[in-house]
Parts: C-alpha cells; sequence; structure tokens
C-alpha cells in the first residue's frame, strides 16, 4: 500500500471513531454513593408525604419480617421468643431552606409553637423556679425535675445528669444559671424568651410545661438559613401529618423578617420579589427524602397544600 492510501485510510478510521464517540452515550458510574445527576423529582406536599409514609410501611413489613424469618436462628442461639417485632415508628422531618442569613440583623428566626397532634415524641423537662409551690405544681404536670438552688448546685458539681431534652426558668433564676451555662449552652437547653422557656411562676409555668409535655416543636434557622423540624411520626397518618405541616409552615410566614436574603439586597435596602420559601423536603428517620413542590409550600401561594395542575 503507498504511503498515500496508508493515510488516507488511517483518517478514514480517525473520522469513524469520533462519529461513534459523538453517537454513544456515556453513563456514569451510579451507586450508592454516586447518585444520578438527573433533575429531582418534584412532588406537591400531599403526594410526598404518600410517598414517604409508603417508604415507612414497606420498612415496617421488611424488618417484621426479617425478625420472622430469623426467628429459629435466635432461638438455637439461646434466646428467647419474644414474640413479635416491636418496629420502630419513624419520625417524619421537614427540611427548609428559607432565604435567609441568620448572621444579618432580624433574620435570626428561633422559636416554638405546639402543633395540634403533638410531635409524638416523649419530652423530658426540667423546671428551674425557687417558688416551691410551683416546682411541685409543674411535677405533677409532668416536668421530671423541679427546683431552685440546690438544683443548680447538683447540676454544676455534676451529681445530676443533663439527660432531659427541654428547660424552663423563672425569670428570677437566670442569673444563677450562668453557673450551669457551660453545661446547658452547648445543649440548646439554656432557657430563652424567644422559645418561650422562660415563664412566671404559678399558673403560667405549669402551663408552658404541660405544651411541652404534650408536643411543643421547637425550631431555629441554621447558617444556612436551613430549618429542620420533627412533625410528627409515621403512625400519625397523613391526615394528621398534615395538619402539623400546615400549622408549623403558618408560623413560618407569621415570624417572616421585613428584610431577608442572603445576598446582597438592592438599593435601599430593598428585597422586593425576593422568594422566602427557596426548598422543602419531606423525609422519615430511615428514609430517603422527596422533594417538595414549592408552591405547595409557601402559605401564600394559591397553591397551598394543595396539587399543581399539569
Amino acid at each position: 500500500m503507498s504511503q498515500q492510501a496508508r493515510q488516507l485510510t488511517l483518517r478514514t478510521a480517525a473520522n469513524g471513531n469520533a462519529a461513534m464517540a459523538r453517537n454513544t452515550v456515556v453513563r456514569g458510574y451510579v451507586s450508592r454513593a454516586h447518585r444520578s445527576s438527573g433533575p429531582e423529582a418534584v412532588y406537591p406536599i400531599g403526594d410526598a408525604l404518600d410517598e414517604v409514609l409508603v417508604g415507612v410501611s414497606e420498612r415496617i413489613e421488611h424488618r417484621a419480617a426479617r425478625w420472622e424469618r430469623n426467628k429459629e436462628k435466635r432461638i438455637k442461639g439461646g434466646s428467647k421468643d419474644e414474640g413479635p417485632y416491636r418496629n420502630q415508628d419513624e419520625t417524619i422531618e421537614l427540611i427548609l431552606n428559607l432565604n435567609l442569613d441568620p448572621r444579618k440583623p432580624g433574620q435570626s428566626l428561633r422559636g416554638s409553637l405546639p402543633l395540634p397532634h403533638g410531635t409524638g415524641k416523649k419530652v423530658s423537662v426540667i423546671v428551674f423556679t425557687s417558688d416551691t409551690d410551683t416546682a411541685t405544681a409543674t411535677l405533677a404536670a409532668g416536668a421530671t425535675l423541679a427546683g431552685g438552688t440546690a438544683l443548680v448546685q447538683s447540676i454544676a458539681e455534676g451529681l445530676t445528669p443533663v439527660t432531659f431534652d427541654r428547660a424552663l426558668a423563672t425569670p428570677d433564676m437566670m442569673p444563677l444559671l450562668s453557673k450551669i451555662a457551660r453545661v446547658l449552652g452547648p445543649r440548646g437547653l439554656m432557657p430563652n424568651a424567644k422559645v418561650g422557656t422562660i415563664q412566671g411562676v404559678g399558673e403560667e409555668m405549669v402551663d408552658a410545661v404541660k405544651r411541652q409535655v404534650e408536643g411543643m416543636v421547637q425550631y431555629r434557622a441554621e447558617k444556612n438559613g436551613i430549618i429542620q423540624v420533627g412533625i410528627g411520626k409515621g403512625s400519625f397518618g397523613a391526615e394528621h401529618l398534615l395538619d402539623n405541616l400546615k400549622t408549623f409552615l403558618s408560623e413560618i410566614q407569621n415570624v417572616k423578617p421585613e428584610s431577608f436574603g442572603k445576598g446582597k439586597t438592592k438599593a435601599g435596602g430593598s428585597n422586593k420579589g425576593a422568594k422566602y420559601f427557596l426548598k422543602a423536603h419531606l423525609t422519615a428517620a430511615q428514609g430517603k427524602s422527596v422533594n417538595l413542590d414549592i408552591k405547595t409550600v409557601d402559605p401564600t401561594s394559591n397553591f397551598y397544600m394543595d396539587t399543581v395542575p399539569i
């Protein structure tokens, strides 16, 4: 073969390989650690909740079936037959990405509110009060511990473990609590008026304890404007969970700052037209998150808590 013919053959082969490369779809490696980069499916809030609850139900059935399959192995290993599997009641969580920068004045959202059907979580409450009658009444209302100076001293000396979920205090106890601020603060337990954990003596404190025990949820915007809260358990069912979601989303709308935004504001500090709700996801404790259609999450939308027509 002549040199000219050889070069023509090589060019033809190269052009053919290039054409094949252009027509070949390269499939990226996909695994649990390397997710597909395609667009994430978006669900109206009701459909998303159904999707999450289906996952919860499937995992309950899977765990129960696995428990029964391994029954013989457990008995052979010397374990007692403990009957049906005591399944986990997964927490359903809402994750909101708000257009907030908590580092800016007025944008650090923090608060608490009671949910109509509670959170499903058993909450242990400690009450700091120097009033003996209030301490006794709060214990009867469901508080785990209640006391004044002696209780603070016991915690400071490490004699009383800090295993409670919420701490409430009367105003007169706040200066004294500075002794254990390094113990309570990192755990997010330091009483704060913004979240309703500083209350007066008597019935005011008793009512506050009851609200905490029955299902008061606390929320706080993190560094990137993200709020994550548990809005109930899988066993609540869709209707009760939707009620809790509606109550919480309305609260977040009601406390919206007059001025907000993660980026630089326009001249004069105006944020007219800026979105407040950026993204939202719903998930269960052991399940994957489901992306919510933000129009069904935003209380100012015509499609709030509804289905968006295609």
